[in-house]
């Protein structure tokens, strides 16, 4: 009984087989045949080969949503050289609510100018910015490639600077509110006052005021290395003594989510404008560094996002799959066409055989068939 429920189920099973065999001694094979098919073996080869790189890629993935924590503490991250002597500036933050920071976070170093290793190291700096203002697509690839470049910070000097230290690098951290406020760097050191803060300027000449400064970094939030920012590597020389220089920034805090890296870090968009300081001209302000920033209400989620395994597998079968039956039917459409043209014009197995048959010295088909007809 078993072996009979057993036969019926094969014959059930045979009987609804969509892949028949044909006897090999029914398929004939041809040379066009083998052609195409070499043809149709190597194109699938090579879509598979490709269509690998492409499920081994990656893409960033951006989402925008409401930014619900305004109680947290943004850290702004800083690293400026300013042509001026430490003694002579005071770098402070002034947010909205005239609430002045401490800047105990923040180290005067005296130094003058760069050493080989960090003057190539800047140039390369510039070389990046310069071409990620081109490429703005790039920005993908600096965040699916984070800490796996050199550190976007300045690299310690390897050697004694034998010149006079004319000039000052401010670097460090603080922490402010999460608020509109102004970062600056001004002549004289910044001491606390009943509506903000006052400079103490009337000490220093006005000789000796020079803004020209340079910006190694400048940046918000968790200090990512690899991740470039707008002003990183920016120089600004002074025409005059008495000059503004003014960066309006905002602020967009964004979480990043990647495979070798996650963080809360932010990313920001600058406008720059400087102007010389003339009260006679009704040009009105304090000569100096001033960076106006502002926090954005949204938040940007990065995401690098993978080609699932499965979605890879489809895609390679309707490679394989495509590819077979594309090159079947051209192969079949093709072969009708040459035998249409064939049969037309007699060519090809197409072209009649001519029968000859010997009556004395005559070649004709046509007294045979006159013949046959008498008998």
């Amino acid at each position: 009984m078993r072996r009979l429920n057993r036969k019926k189920a094969l014959n059930f099973v045979k009987e609804v087989d969509a892949f028949p065999k044909v006897p090999e001694s029914y398929v004939e094979t041809t040379a066009s045949g083998g052609t195409v098919s070499v043809l149709a073996f190597t194109a699938m080869a090579l879509l598979a080969f490709f269509e690998f790189f492409v499920y081994r890629d990656t893409w960033m993935k951006y989402e925008y949503e409401v930014d619900k924590d305004f109680t947290s503490k943004l850290r702004i991250n800083i690293d400026i050289t300013v042509a001026m002597r430490c003694q002579f500036v005071g770098a402070d933050v002034l947010d909205l609510a005239e609430t002045m920071v401490a800047s105990d976070g923040l180290q005067y170093e005296p130094i003058f100018d760069l050493s080989p290793q960090q003057r190539l190291w800047h140039r390369t700096l510039l070389l990046i910015q310069n071409r990620l203002r081109e490429e703005h697509s790039l920005q993908d690839v600096l965040f699916k490639n984070v800490m796996k470049g050199a550190p976007t910070a300045l690299p310690p000097r390897e050697d004694d600077p034998t010149q006079p230290l004319n000039a000052c690098r401010i670097h460090g951290h603080l922490y402010v509110n999460k608020v509109a406020g102004n970062f600056h760097i001004t002549v004289g050191k910044a001491i606390p006052h009943p509506r903000g803060h006052a400079h103490l300027a009337a000490l220093v000449s006005h000789e000796t005021y020079n803004f020209s400064h340079r910006i190694d970094h400048l940046s918000f939030g968790e200090e990512i290395p690899g991740i470039l920012n707008p002003l990183d590597g920016t120089e600004k020389v002074s025409a005059d003594h008495n000059q503004m220089f003014q960066y309006f920034i905002t602020i967009v805090p964004t979480k990043l989510q990647t495979y070798k890296v996650s963080a809360d870090t932010h990313q920001y968009s600058v406008t720059e404008r400087e102007r010389v300081i003339n009260h006679a001209a009704g040009s009105h302000g304090v000569s100096g560094i001033f960076m106006k920033y502002d926090i954005s209400s949204l938040i940007v989620k990065v995401t690098e996002q993978h080609m699932p395994f499965w979605q890879f597998l489809v895609r390679l079968c309707g490679i394989i799959g495509g590819i077979f039956s594309t090159t079947g039917m051209l192969h079949g459409l093709v072969g009708f066409c040459v035998d249409v043209v064939c049969c037309r014009f007699k060519l090809g197995v197409y072209k009649p055989k001519s029968m000859s048959v010997f009556d004395g010295h005559v070649n004709s088909r046509t007294p045979l068939l006159s013949e046959n007809a008498e008998h």
